[in-house]
């Protein structure tokens, strides 16, 4: 009994807030799905070393003070909290149904969690480890964001080709909103007035209107001499400036660089095999592409859009994660 309320606190302790432009670490966290490890690479882009995390690591975020790394364990069921400086397991929330990725609340206490094989989005309390709510969604759910007033949460459902709204204070789905298909990430606008989409088999992203709460643009994505089939987007990374976004396009092979003001494709930087997950650094100097099957990061240099740096990782790589 002991034990378990000390680990209780000190988790307590990492989900309060510290004070903003904290100093992070400067490692670089990367999720493997294959070999169930999470890759270290430090602020010069070397790998430093790894860990062995659960089976099926895939979605990341840190606890609000930055102290602790959450991480989603897709065949284990688990969510696992892992200490950033040494990382050591901290805690394991087990019977999370096969978590994909999820979004942390403002308040630092509510996750918010896509449960794929559950058709569902699960509410957790990282405080005392319930489970304080249950969602429905369309089969296959992935991507959620959690606006920063903490009013709302988006989940995007692969296979119903849906993205879903929930109210947080209502505790309830309040709208379905239709997109291209197999809708996956999301990113959202500075302002808070657009929510893009990425829709991995029609190979476009979708603008939503948080207003309206509707669909009202799409961007394709044509590069010469691929077919349609071939360009699948998935991740999709804004400026803090809202003046461009980043879109990885999986089998394509490359990362689309967009003017958000145009909606236009302003260049196409070629990377590793299937792109998946996106990370800029903070200072936006620096973009890290987590290559699917060609195992590895690719390292952009966004003044130039120049590859600076390929690095092998663990096998399939699928989410990047900066302590800066």
């Amino acid at each position: 009994m002991t034990g378990r309320w000390g680990l209780s606190l000190a988790l307590l302790a990492l989900c309060a807030a510290t004070p903003a432009g904290a100093a992070g670490t400067g490692q670089i966290f990367v999720s493997n799905e294959r070999s169930d490890d999470i890759f270290i690479l430090n602020a010069k882009d070397e790998v430093t070393g790894s860990f062995k995390s659960c089976a099926r690591p895939r979605g990341m975020r840190f606890t609000q003070d930055r102290k602790a790394l959450i991480v989603g364990c897709g065949n284990d069921d688990t969510i696992a909290v892992y200490d950033v400086e040494s990382h050591k397991l901290l805690r394991r929330y087990r019977d999370i149904a096969d978590p994909e990725t999820f979004d942390l609340h403002p308040n630092g206490r509510d996750l918010f969690i896509s449960n794929e094989d559950d058709s569902e989005a699960t509410l957790l309390d990282l405080e005392t480890g319930e489970v304080k709510a249950h969602f429905p969604t369309g089969p296959e759910p992935e991507g959620v964001l959690v606006t920063p007033d903490g009013k709302r949460v988006f989940v995007a459902s692969e296979a119903a080709n849906l993205v879903h709204v929930i109210d947080t204070e209502k505790r309830a789905v309040v709208k379905d909103i239709p997109t291209g298909t197999r809708p996956r990430r999301f990113a959202l606008t500075p302002d808070g007035r657009e929510l893009w989409v990425s829709a991995e088999l029609s190979g476009v992203v979708d603008v939503i209107d948080v207003a309206k709460l509707e669909s009202v643009e799409r961007i394709e994505f044509r590069p010469k001499g691929m077919r349609r089939e071939m360009v699948t987007p998935v991740d999709l990374v804004m400026t803090r400036d809202g003046k461009t976004a980043y879109v990885a396009l999986g089998r394509a092979n490359h990362v689309a660089v967009v003017d958000v003001p145009s909606r236009k494709v302003t260049d196409l930087i070629l990377v590793g095999k299937r792109p998946w997950g996106l990370r800029l650094s903070a200072d936006e100097k620096t973009l890290y592409v987590a290559n699917g099957l060609s195992d590895d990061l690719t390292i952009i240099a966004t003044a130039s859009g120049k590859v600076r740096k390929t690095v092998p990782v663990g096998m399939i790589p699928y989410a990047v994660l900066i302590d800066d």
